[in-house]
Order: C-alpha cells, then structure tokens, then sequence
C-alpha cells in the first residue's frame, strides 16, 4: 500500500502533465516500478502514463531504454549518468513527453565507500532535452529509501512540467 502522500503527489503531478499536454514514462531500478504503482493508482492515469520500464539489471538498462553498457561499465548503474540515460531513453523509446528515472542503491547491503546505501540518482527528461538528474543520499531502511526516491522523483518532475509550455499553452 503506497502511503497518502505519495498518492497526493502522484495525482498532483498527473493534473499538471495533463494541463500541460504532457505523457509520462518511467525507467526504474532502485524503485522497481513504485513511480509507475503510484502513478497507476490514480484513476486516468491511462491518459498520461505511455509505458514503465523496470530496469533492474544492467541488461534491462541497455535493452528497454538504450543505455550504452560501456556508459554503465565505465561508471557504474548507479550515476548520475545512468540516470540522464535512462530517463532520456525513456522518453525516447516510449514516445513520451517525460521520462523519470531511478538508479540507486536501497540497501540493506550493496554499499561501498565511494557508492553508500542510501545513494540514489532520480532524472527528469522532456523529450528531446537532456536530463536534469539530483543525487541523494537518503538515510533509513530500504523502504524509507526507495519511499525518498519516489517523493523526490514526483517533486523533479512536478517542476520540470510546470516550467513546460507546448504549443498553445501560455506559461
């Protein structure tokens, strides 16, 4: 059960892409689907929401939305490279106005010194734009950190949309 909150930024977040004619996909690893869940929630997402991809393995990453693996061998899944590419894939083989991704490492193990449990990566993409990716290290178990990632990535796109005008659409 995804918590009220969650809920209230995933409809928050819908109502602005549908004023601004905007659709939705997702490329999520650390989160396993929970940003496409939340979103799918809400009643009328179907009109928004193209296409969630979880891309929990490198492979995936590479396969559904068009990493380059030596982008991931070179710097690791969890990037802020990673991120831009995933969320910028997603646009891109979906058809969609935005992409969010999620790249992290939600714990409890999988930490090192350099890449700590709790890192995570969130990117937003409008298609054709590069990807504003943020870069979190959020403290708690794993489901206090994948809830931070989802709450962050509605946050990033909820910005991203607002400052967003299509063609007929005045700011």
């Amino acid at each position: 059960m995804l918590p009220p909150e969650t809920l209230a930024q995933a409809a928050a977040l819908l109502d602005t892409l549908q004023a601004r004619g905007l659709t939705l996909a997702t490329a999520e690893s650390c989160t396993g689907g929970l940003v496409a869940a939340a979103v799918t929630a809400i009643a009328g997402s179907s009109a928004t929401l193209l296409a969630g991809y979880v891309t929990y393995s490198n492979e995936a990453k590479t396969r559904s939305v068009g990493v380059d693996p030596a982008l991931i061998g070179r710097l690791g899944a969890v990037s802020a490279e990673v991120a831009a590419a995933m969320a910028e894939g997603a646009t891109r083989e979906s058809g969609a106005g935005m992409g969010i991704s999620t790249t992290g490492i939600a714990g409890p193990g999988g930490g090192t010194a350099t890449k700590p449990v709790g890192l995570v990566y969130v990117g937003v993409a409008l298609a054709g734009q590069p990807a504003r990716v943020e870069g979190h290290v959020f403290p708690g178990d794993r489901a206090a950190v994948r809830a931070a990632t989802v709450a962050t990535a509605f946050r990033m796109a909820a910005e991203a949309a607002s400052s967003f005008t299509s063609p007929g659409i005045s700011a």
